[in-house]
């Protein structure tokens, strides 16, 4: 409980800062730029030589895939019959199949299930959603907007892109027998400050402004991120044998708000940006329920 208090508590401080106290101007980036750069490599490196991967690992990583995959099946059929536009349907894609798996799902997961919790966490995004974020998502934005992916830049995004490099060098360590005591005492501090200031980042940058015409959109996307999809995952992992923490991680992680690096996505390629900031604010506000609600219903181990 006082894990998750401290979420909500950094979340609200930075609604309460960038409204109120007049933050310098670029601390939003430059708080970004630390945690993707330094604080989220080091705490890939810390944990994934921890990480035992065993048989059921597979599944956080397809039910990434999953929730991307039914998001551009189910508006790309939908879309056109309700008359939506192909920016709409493009950021509708985008912000409702790739989940904030890190700014959120990091904190959430230890909040929720301790170093475990967030190993797995870690498995579901390193693996899940930031490739598919670093290729499909570019070629839906492209292909949405009208623009040829390049094929080259994707490639590099996913192989240079520091926390993947991280995983990369702590499955080798891992398999070398981890880290000595020194480097694990440099790492975990490092890395531990990825949860307080990613959530004081996502809370100064929330917002919520439902344009005309949005509310059906907004309902949809929504309705797809926080509940059918989790749920489609939920059946194939039962279905499949997957249980305890494997499970619940990946269905949670499934289930987590929409990504702000989509919503920063579909704004780079024009495609509908106030109802992809909508989507992201409302999806945020209602997983901090959504998410504990779940985990009640769902094996803890």
């Amino acid at each position: 409980m006082t894990a998750l208090l401290l979420l909500f508590a950094c979340l609200a401080l930075g609604i309460v800062v960038a409204r109120r106290a007049n933050p310098p101007v670029g601390i939003v980036p430059g708080i970004n730029w630390w945690v993707i750069y330094v604080a989220l490599p080091a705490l890939v490196l810390d944990l994934i030589p921890h990480v035992a991967f065993n048989a059921q690992l597979w599944f956080p990583v397809v039910a990434m895939a999953i929730v991307f995959a039914g998001a551009w099946l189910l508006f790309g059929l939908l879309g056109p019959r309700l008359g939506w536009s192909r920016g709409r349907i493009g950021a509708l894609i985008l912000v409702c199949g790739l989940g904030n798996t890190s700014f959120m799902g990091y904190p959430m997961m230890q909040a929720l299930h301790g170093q475990p919790g967030l190993s797995v966490a870690v498995v579901a995004d390193q693996l899940g959603t930031f490739p598919l974020l670093a290729s499909a998502g570019i070629v839906v934005a492209s292909i949405y907007a009208g623009r040829s992916p390049n094929a080259g830049q994707i490639v590099r995004r996913i192989l240079t892109f520091p926390s993947f490099v991280a995983l990369v060098i702590g499955i080798a360590v891992g398999r070398l027998g981890g880290w000595p005591d020194p480097v694990h005492g440099v790492l975990a501090p490092v890395g531990a400050t990825l949860s307080p200031l990613a959530l004081f980042s996502v809370g100064m940058q929330f917002q919520f402004r439902l344009g005309q015409g949005h509310a059906g959109g907004l309902a949809w996307g929504l309705g797809w991120k926080l509940l059918l999809a989790p749920l489609l995952c939920w059946l194939l992992g039962r279905t499949l044998g997957v249980g305890g923490l494997v499970l619940t991680v990946g269905v949670l992680q499934a289930a987590m708000a929409p990504m702000i690096s989509a919503a920063i996505l579909a704004d780079e390629y024009k495609l509908d940006p106030p109802l992809a900031n909508a989507v992201l604010g409302a999806g945020i506000v209602l997983s901090l329920l959504t998410i504990p609600l779940g985990n009640l219903l769902l094996p803890s181990n």
